[in-house]
């Protein structure tokens, strides 16, 4: 990872942080003002927010520390696990949010949401920060790859939905007198985020898990290998993810009576053009002879 994907990963995270604490300021705020359900439940994501961007920051900046005697392939898993821990709370604030708006519903009591216009402003004023946020944050992710960017990216851009649900549901209130449209608002945003979550989390672990790259990548770099000048074969391409850095093995089939040295210039320029069109890619090239047959031992 280079400098300056450091740099812009890092401006991400402080910038998500800022975000969220203006915005759980303010929704506290209008949810004084209001009492409206569908308010407090863009309270309660914001708020989830906060502590999400908060260790995100932390993760950035940990996976951001070179290769070291203890962690020989870096530390970019720390993408991973802080993306995996986002997924779990959210799914915590979906799950919370979800059983008030099915309270308020079965409730004949509950009362109308009240200075709904106040709370309008604020909502309109959450929408435009969060899609600014997002719009810088889909930037970096494109820039830089780092997998807990694109995860805070992606939960931003859902909460841009419970905010204009909620903006609606006050609408409602103060014009018809639809009282219940706050709580399904509230509930369609559990809904989402609870997609959502599931989404970053299925991600985060099948890289922790040790999943293959993208099926495009793959037969990206098999495209490569199998053009490249002096390559006369390929087998036992490997590839796993760890953050925003992928892990590549190739076994290449060279012919076995030129030098070492030009063997040696064979790979080092593959391995160059692969990380050419993979900037973030760590490649391990593996030189076999055209023709050589496995040893009976060698059973991988």
């Amino acid at each position: 990872m280079t400098n300056r994907d450091t740099k812009l990963n890092l401006s991400a995270g402080v910038l998500s942080v800022s975000v969220a604490l203006v915005l759980v300021l303010a929704k506290l705020w209008a949810l004084g003002q209001t009492g409206s359900l569908a308010v407090a439940a863009t309270l309660a994501d914001s708020a989830m927010d906060l502590m999400m961007s908060l260790g995100g920051l932390v993760a950035i900046a940990y996976a951001a520390k070179p290769a070291d005697d203890d962690h020989n392939f870096g530390h970019t898993s720390a993408e991973d696990l802080a993306a995996l821990g986002q997924s779990l709370f959210i799914l915590i604030s979906a799950a919370v949010i979800a059983v008030a708006a099915v309270m308020r519903l079965l409730d004949d009591t509950v009362t109308l949401p009240e200075r709904e216009g106040q709370g309008m402003a604020i909502m309109v004023f959450s929408i435009c920060v969060t899609l600014g946020l997002v719009l810088w944050q889909r930037r970096v992710a494109g820039q830089t790859g780092n997998a807990v960017v694109r995860a805070d990216s992606l939960h931003y851009l859902g909460d841009l939905i419970p905010n204009v649900g909620a903006l609606i549901a006050l609408w409602a209130s103060a014009t018809l007198g639809l009282g219940r449209v706050d709580s399904v608002v509230a509930l369609g945003a559990a809904a989402l985020l609870a997609v959502g979550a599931i989404r970053i989390g299925k991600t985060a672990w099948d890289a922790l898990m040790d999943r293959q790259a993208d099926p495009e990548m793959i037969a990206r770099i098999s495209a490569i290998a199998r053009d490249f000048p002096g390559v006369h074969g390929f087998h036992d391409l490997k590839t796993r993810r760890a953050g925003s850095q992928t892990f590549v093995n190739i076994h290449i089939e060279l012919d076995g009576a030129q030098t070492l040295d030009d063997a040696h210039a064979i790979g080092a320029a593959l391995r160059r053009a692969i990380i050419a069109e993979y900037p973030r890619a760590d490649v391990l090239i593996h030189k076999d002879p055209v023709g050589v047959t496995r040893h009976p031992d060698d059973d991988r």
